[in-house]
């Protein structure tokens, strides 16, 4: 996971250290909040029709490496993107995203939450990146944003229709938390020595988790990295203007796992509801928590964590599988079967898509079908026809899939 504010500038020409690429074991899933994208109206039109240069450049990085952009949301400057290894793909399901204003009253996009939800091997996960008020007197401000994000944030899921209902959430971003009352000769004083944990019972966070229940309910790694606020850019020192505002750890990553259910809540539970009970649990272990200083595009540094979930695989058969007949051909249509499982929720919006190898995204698609009404009805195998003589230049290099 990175949460970074970015500051409106574009993305570096490297994001293989933000990424930690060459880590082992290989990542399986990569969830990226920025904030602060750039957003002035020209460019956020132009964002709207084609990826946003950070997408971009995320995606041409991760691609290769045989990682899929499954889903991302953007809300002005905010935007959360998920990507995973290909061969997780069939084992994401009901991805829903959502987001909240808290700018100007609710109406205005440049603060709030993004935030996107799916299941992933029948566990249910959310994501929430968050960009709250800044400046050091707004703590509390800062608590009834957070507060309203998660009231406000609804899905279309019957067991999980808001944030803390999902199994696990991670809840990130600028979260614009200060340091309180330390003078800044002894702030910078502790950061230049190492000792930061003279700094933490101030922290603002730190502060609020001992007399706020919800924030009682999210757990966090120990801060052993440099504040990552403010910055002069492309630089390694802390803000030399003239306001020399006081460093801070602004951008965080916290995590919670779903409380065990009460007996009276085990009682009014619907026995529907199996494949979420704590009868299948989930572990969350923190491997690391720091930043890197080394990218200076923003007054910001990137938070970078990685966690390990250890889960039974509650789903381990795809809802559809597919057979290939024969070898296609750029002169013949190409036929292949499909067979959907007894329980798959079919619906007329259903379709087949053909993806050039190497697909960099869900919606790069060359071509598809929808899936014809009498085919839904049956809810058994079926044949497709393709109609590839469009896409036969790629079709006997086996280029696609």
């Amino acid at each position: 996971m990175v949460t970074w504010n970015v500051g409106t500038a574009e993305p570096p020409a490297d994001v293989r250290s933000l990424l930690q690429l060459d880590s082992q074991p290989a990542t399986d899933l990569f969830v990226i909040g920025l904030q602060e994208v750039n957003a002035t109206p020209v460019r956020y039109i132009s964002d709207l029709l084609s990826e946003d240069s950070w997408s971009h450049l995320l995606m041409d990085t991760l691609a290769p490496m045989g990682y899929i952009k499954v889903t991302s949301v953007r809300m002005q400057g905010l935007l959360l993107i998920l990507f995973v290894k290909q061969v997780h793909l069939p084992f994401i399901r009901d991805i829903q995203s959502t987001y909240t204003r808290t700018g100007l009253f609710g109406y205005w996009g440049n603060k709030g939450g993004v935030s996107v939800r799916f299941s992933f091997y029948g566990h249910m996960l959310c994501f929430l990146n968050c960009h709250l008020a800044a400046h050091m007197n707004y703590a509390l401000q800062r608590m009834d944003e957070f507060e309203y994000i998660l009231d406000r944030q609804d899905f279309d899921m019957y067991n999980t229709p808001q944030v803390l209902d999902h199994k696990v959430v991670f809840w990130f971003g600028d979260l614009n938390f200060r340091i309180a009352d330390h003078g800044m000769h002894f702030l910078r004083s502790s950061i230049n020595n190492g000792r930061f944990n003279l700094l933490w019972n101030r922290d603002q966070l730190t502060m609020m988790k001992k007399k706020e229940p919800i924030l009682q309910e999210f757990e966090e790694g120990p801060l052993c990295f440099k504040p990552t606020y403010k910055f002069d850019r492309f630089s390694e020192t802390y803000d030399t203007s003239g306001k020399k505002r006081k460093p801070a750890w602004t951008d965080r990553i916290l995590w919670r796992i779903k409380p065990k259910a009460t007996e009276t809540e085990d009682e009014n539970r619907s026995t529907s509801s199996s494949a979420d009970d704590d009868e299948y649990p989930i572990k969350v272990t923190q491997d690391m928590y720091t930043c890197d200083v080394s990218y200076g595009v923003s007054d910001h540094k990137p938070v970078i964590a990685t966690f390990n979930l250890e889960m039974r695989k509650n789903v381990e058969t795809p809802l559809v599988t597919l057979t290939v007949e024969g070898h296609w051909s750029a002169d013949e249509d190409a036929t292949f079967w499909y067979t959907i499982l007894e329980n798959f929720e079919s619906s007329t919006w259903d379709w087949i898509g053909l993806y050039k190898i190497g697909f960099k995204s869900a919606s790069d698609y060359s071509t598809f079908a929808w899936v014809k009404d009498d085919e839904v009805a049956a809810n058994s195998e079926v044949v497709t026809v393709w109609q590839t003589k469009s896409l036969c230049a790629y079709c006997e290099n086996n280029e696609y899939e």
